[in-house]
């Protein structure tokens, strides 16, 4: 092959899309998106209660966790995306950003522009949101953001069972404070699912000068004296002029480096991979969130399980086109909250979300006459893990060890937020809502107990992160400015970058890291457009 572009933008995803996006508005700019998966033609993609099918494999690689040491040798599932649009097509649309204290431990870390007064024009110019404009929200971006539109009654006493326990309620999670409980905003314009594919993408793919290929795998990076040049396809080499951007994801970035011969050289070489760039720190740092659940059954027909039944389900698709409202307007988990396992935290260390059902997501229980699911997630883990290469064959699965609980005190939070969910559960503002709870259970009891029912159960909350982290450090992956240390022309931009995970969902984080990263390449290159 001989064609070439300026920038080759591998992965199509939350990051992917953006980047391609916002480097197209210049029309010198010859850019191509390479996206492993397919098209998002399937209608569970845009619809928001399709989320519930997504963790079940729909858009998925099927990938899974090595055993976990610290969980009795687990293996968890770890859904991770593969379709345009990423994990922004098939993820539960919630729109959080983490706390303000996150950026600023990333400046402070070495990541100079990157405190939160620094990153904030940005999630404000990616928002058009539908109910706030102010210091905090912007309107008129391309990514929509909504509130809810079909919360239910259990929601409104979940929040007054928060009160009871001295939890306030919060009408924006991710304004001037991010403690307290309520209802997430959402990756949603006129009730359904704003992926950065839809968003951003979709409009972008109308000029001449971006070419968006699906079902494009990447072998392999091409490195020619130091220099990023281009990316090898199983049907030849497409060449790079001004840089090869990777936006691959907290999995699938490292993968591709170690893949290309850039990474830890010694795991390298004893995988026959010829050794381009000896870069211990790409596929180190793994960072994931561990989620943990209480499920009630309920007293009656209080959540959206009975729709999973044949009958009920065409009802509710029918209310939906009818009246933008019902089951299949919700991603289930649209209320939630951050709160404190540890009182002395310099802000919230816990994430609760509400599943309105129960046996919402892969391998979670169903109750026979419908429940209510709370999961509770520690926000800041001290565990490190890795991505690691299977074998040099780039059809293999990686090697993912997020390495959950390997310190101690992450074990301790998880518990201690899912004792919190419990209490939550058992208010009496949840009486008339709740029979009984099921999981744990009241058998659970013993610190033994719970650790067996916590290994038993817990999931990943789907925000790995750090992989390829950027600092001013000798060990960093990137620069701050995300370019990569040890070879030109190469930078990466999604969530592998963040020094720390941020105490939130990931997936608005990511796009804000793309927005940057698409302005900190225009500036470099003195496109038109830049910042």
């Amino acid at each position: 092959m001989t064609e070439g572009y300026d920038f080759i933008i591998v992965g199509g995803g939350s990051a992917g899309a953006v980047l391609a996006a916002r480097l197209s508005e210049d029309p010198d700019a010859k850019v191509l998106l390479l996206e492993a998966g397919g098209r998002d033609r399937h209608p569970f993609y845009h619809l928001p209660a399709g989320f519930a099918k997504m963790t079940k494999g729909i858009g998925s690689w099927g990938w899974e966790t090595v055993p976990q040491r610290h969980m009795g040798n687990r293996v968890l599932r770890y859904t991770q995306a593969r379709v345009i649009g990423g994990g922004s097509s098939i993820n539960a649309q919630i729109y959080t950003r983490g706390n303000a204290l996150d950026y600023d431990e990333w400046r402070q870390m070495g990541c100079p522009g990157w405190s939160y007064e620094d990153v904030l024009p940005y999630f404000r110019k990616a928002e058009d949101n539908d109910t706030f404009d102010n210091r905090w929200h912007g309107k008129g971006g391309p990514l929509g953001v909504s509130q809810p539109s079909a919360p239910l009654p259990i929601c409104e006493a979940w929040f007054r069972a928060g009160a009871q326990m001295g939890i306030p309620r919060n009408m924006d999670m991710t304004g001037e404070v991010q403690d307290g409980v309520g209802y997430y905003q959402l990756t949603q314009k006129h009730v359904r699912r704003s992926s950065t594919a839809v968003a951003y993408l979709r409009p972008a793919e109308k000029r001449a000068n971006l070419t968006v290929r699906t079902g494009a795998q990447v072998l392999r990076i091409v490195v020619e004296k130091g220099r990023a040049v281009g990316v090898q396809l199983p049907e030849g080499v497409i060449r790079a002029s001004r840089e090869v951007v990777l936006a691959s994801g907290a999995i699938g970035s490292p993968r591709l480096l170690q893949l290309s011969g850039i990474g830890p050289a010694d795991h390298l070489r004893g995988l026959g991979i010829p050794v381009v760039c000896d870069q211990p720190g790409v596929g180190a740092n793994l960072q994931d969130h561990v989620d943990l659940f209480v499920i009630a059954e309920c007293t009656g027909p209080h959540t959206y399980d009975r729709y999973a039944k044949p009958l009920w389900s065409a009802v509710a698709g029918l209310q939906y086109l009818l009246t933008r409202k019902g089951p299949v307007a919700s991603s289930l988990f649209e209320t939630g909250g951050f709160w404190y396992a540890d009182p002395a935290a310099r802000s919230p260390d816990i994430q609760f979300h509400l599943g309105l059902g129960s046996g919402i997501e892969a391998g979670v229980d169903a109750m026979p006459n419908g429940g209510v699911t709370l999961n509770s997630a520690y926000l800041r883990p001290r565990s490190r893990g890795t991505v690691r290469l299977a074998s040099a064959d780039p059809k293999a699965a990686p090697l993912i060890d997020p390495n959950y609980w390997e310190d101690p005190y992450d074990r301790e939070m998880s518990i201690r937020g899912l004792k919190l969910a419990q209490e939550m559960m058992a208010q009496e503002a949840l009486k008339p809502f709740v029979l009984a709870e099921r999981l744990p259970g009241p058998k659970v009891r013993t610190d033994q107990e719970y650790f067996d029912y916590a290994v038993r159960t817990a999931k990943t909350d789907h925000h790995p992160a750090g992989t390829c982290r950027m600092g001013s450090d000798p060990e960093a992956v990137l620069d701050p400015q995300l370019r990569f240390n040890g070879i030109e022309g190469l930078r990466v931009a999604d969530a592998s970058v963040m020094p720390t995970l941020v105490s939130s969902n990931t997936n608005a984080p990511t796009i804000m890291i793309a927005e940057k990263a698409a302005d900190l390449i225009k500036a470099a290159h003195a496109m038109k457009g830049a910042a």
